[in-house]
């Protein structure tokens, strides 16, 4: 199986199935003298770990990482920092119950990877879907911890914006809010809303849809390229590539379609500073490909889970008609740890542009 490696002087190449022994990721290209201890990237992880409200799959995994290679004690400053070379991260699996998807191994999970998988391979994983399982986002979460190293003075958040139909107000957000329900929601009204309507969704053995928006402040102007190196193109391969998202936007998106040239302008003004000062950001802080100095915004849709317990037809590896239910512990809406996966591939993305970046102009 190839493509399991994206980014080009900060690159990740991740490893690893659902029911494997382990899954994790190599990140070749992070600068020499930074400081990283395991500590550093468990944070991150903590806030993707399955099984912490009822609202995620219930599989109980620490997921914790262990640092195997790229980094050693710098005797000047007591501190273990990279070392330039390639940075080993490993988290093993402790949970898996494989015999949860004893039924359904010659079965093609509906919306699912199931068939394209034995299309290409000839052979696939049912245990999970193996590769094509959001198990596998762990490890760019912990890839996404290294690459914040390199991202100085840069802040990078997500959240969730949407649950199905249920969208939240903006005029409420609250960043605070984020971190203190189990949505990653930053609209408090919206997220006690969003928890009655999962919680019919999950006893009614179904999932839903989400939309998770990623902002990182502190980008200055002149990252990314024209043309084939564009910022905002790098950033929607990187989220279209995190598991059952089917939709990327920057900034307003597909809702510039309905605003005249005057009001999807980002007018500027002399700021005081000597730079621009923008007095809108419809265009999620890139312009050409190249970063504005605003804020990056993108948003991407992430479709309902597959594997749900409401019966549903389809046929198995052999041609023959029948119905699926799939049991086993699953996310009624993925959406939702998918808020740090989104913050990690933005991060990875900013790191490989700020170094290329800097390769290029100094």
């Amino acid at each position: 199986m190839s493509h399991n490696t994206f980014g080009h002087l900060f690159r990740v190449t991740t490893f690893g199935e659902s029911h494997g022994v382990a899954l994790g990721c190599v990140v070749d290209g992070c600068p020499p003298g930074l400081p990283l201890t395991e500590a550093d990237i468990q944070g991150f992880l903590d806030r993707r770990r399955p099984g912490q409200s009822r609202f995620t799959t219930q599989r109980q995994e620490p997921d914790q990482v262990k640092i195997l290679s790229g980094v050693f004690g710098d005797t000047a400053t007591g501190t273990q920092v990279t070392t330039g070379t390639p940075i080993a991260l490993e988290i093993v699996n402790v949970d898996q119950r494989s015999k949860d998807y004893g039924d359904i191994k010659d079965k093609f999970r509906p919306g699912h990877a199931d068939y394209t998988y034995l299309a290409k391979y000839g052979v696939r994983d049912y245990r999970g879907g193996g590769r094509s399982s959001a198990r596998e986002t762990a490890a760019r979460v912990a890839a996404g911890g290294v690459a914040r190293k390199v991202l100085a003075g840069i802040s990078i958040r997500g959240a969730l914006v949407q649950v199905g139909d249920r969208m939240i107000d903006r005029s409420r957000w609250d960043w605070a809010e984020v971190e203190r329900n189990p949505f990653f929601c930053p609209d408090a009204k919206a997220a006690a809303e969003f928890e009655t309507y999962l919680d019919a969704i999950r006893k009614s053995g179904s999932s839903i849809g989400a939309v998770v928006e990623v902002v990182a402040e502190g980008v200055p102007a002149g990252w990314g390229a024209p043309v084939y190196g564009k910022l905002d193109a790098e950033l929607a391969s990187a989220m279209m590539s995190i598991n059952a998202v089917k939709g990327v936007e920057i900034g307003d998106g597909f809702a510039a379609a309905a605003l005249s040239g005057e009001a999807n302008a980002d007018e500027m003004r002399a700021g005081n500073d000597g730079r621009p000062r923008f007095l809108s950001n419809h265009a999620g802080g890139i312009l050409g490909g190249i970063s504005t100095g605003q804020p990056v915004v993108v948003r991407f849709a992430v479709k309902p889970t597959s594997s749900i317990l409401a019966p549903r037809r389809t046929i198995d590896r052999f041609g023959a008609e029948t119905d699926i239910v799939t049991k086993g512990r699953h996310d009624p809406c993925v959406g939702i740890r998918a808020v740090p996966v989104g913050e990690a591939m933005m991060a990875c993305v900013l790191a490989d542009a700020f170094l290329r970046h800097r390769g290029q102009v100094g």
